[in-house]
């Protein structure tokens, strides 16, 4: 069995916290951070079953950087 770590951001959203995985397109939610980080391991684990783990980026030091948009 291969083990590899993801990297993963959660935030709050409306009355949810979302939890996503930067390496793969998967996400989740839940009521709490802990709440959905749980689930986006459970929903990782569904994605890993079917899916070839060489379509994984490897992403090092991940920054959040706001930036600013006007629109219409």
């Amino acid at each position: 069995m291969q083990k590899t770590v993801f990297q993963n951001v959660v935030w709050k959203e409306d009355k949810h916290y979302v939890a996503q995985c930067l390496n793969v397109d998967v996400s989740s939610f839940g009521e709490s951070r802990v709440e959905a980080l749980a689930n986006l391991q459970e929903a990782l684990e569904l994605y890993f079953e079917d899916q070839p783990t060489g379509d994984i980026t490897h992403i090092e030091r991940p920054t959040v950087v706001k930036r600013q948009l006007a629109y219409a």
